[in-house]
């Protein structure tokens, strides 16, 4: 499969210029999935805004990218707040997966991120489960950002035998340093090609590292985009190779699943 990592700078609170980006990255790009950071639609650093920007999953935002991915064959997964369906009021902090035959899936953040500078919590409620969502007969295990940081979240989605994990991110330059340690890690844990996209540059009084990257099954570098700057780069992510990979370590099939 031929991933887009788009480690593109969202406008603060412009949602049509956002989405006019998506649009020219993909139709002026040859892949499979194109992947955009969290909250891409709306920028991360909206704050209060949020509640106003949210949009139900039906919305005008999701039906331009189907539209997008409808003309082009190409599907699309990126982040932005949406209403809870459960609970009038409430909001989500989103990833959404547009396909070109019309489908949609949505993941709900688990972990809002509520500490130092961030305030998540304020906006958000949690999601409830992990959503493994589906593209061309492959399963992929989608987590968002501090999300990461909870092995158990992909470690779900390997025991229901994801074929890649995608996670998307806004993550400022002081997280770098974890994140670089555990993306390779959650590769090498699961035995699963993962692949991780970021926020870049600017946004208020926050700065996102960029550094996008992508391992395969066994936890082999395969991309690294640059820091602080904006760039598009296409992998190529073998799948065929996540079986072999958990035969020769099988981490999936000697898990102990809970110890409680």
């Amino acid at each position: 499969m031929r991933l887009a990592l788009c480690q593109l700078r969202s406008a603060v609170g412009d949602k049509e210029r956002n989405l006019k980006n998506m649009t020219d990255t993909v139709e002026g790009m040859d892949a499979d999935l194109f992947v955009f950071p969290e909250t891409y639609v709306t920028g991360y650093m909206v704050r209060d805004r949020f509640v106003s920007l949210a949009e139900d999953i039906d919305g005008d935002s999701v039906n331009n990218v189907l539209e997008l991915a409808d003309r082009t064959g190409k599907a699309v997964v990126f982040g932005m707040p949406l209403n809870d369906p459960c609970s009038h009021g409430l909001i989500t902090n989103s990833a959404v997966l547009v396909t070109p035959d019309g489908r949609v899936q949505r993941y709900d953040k688990l972990h809002p991120a509520n500490f130092g500078p961030f305030e998540e919590g304020l906006y958000f409620t949690p999601g409830q489960s992990p959503a493994m969502f589906s593209f061309r007969g492959r399963g992929i295990g989608v987590c968002i950002c501090y999300d990461l940081f909870f092995p158990e979240i992909t470690k779900a989605y390997a025991m229901q035998g994801a074929d890649l994990l995608l996670c998307l991110a806004a993550s400022p330059v002081t997280s770098r340093m974890p994140f670089e340690r555990m993306i390779p890690a959650r590769a090498v844990e699961n035995t699963c090609p993962i692949a991780y996209v970021n926020n870049v540059g600017n946004q208020q009084n926050m700065v996102f590292f960029g550094g996008s990257q992508a391992y395969d099954a066994r936890g082999r570098l395969l991309a690294k985009l640059p820091y602080l700057r904006e760039s598009v780069e296409v992998v190529d992510v073998d799948m065929l190779q996540t079986e072999p990979a958990r035969r020769a370590r099988p981490t999936i099939r000697d898990s102990l699943g809970s110890l409680r």
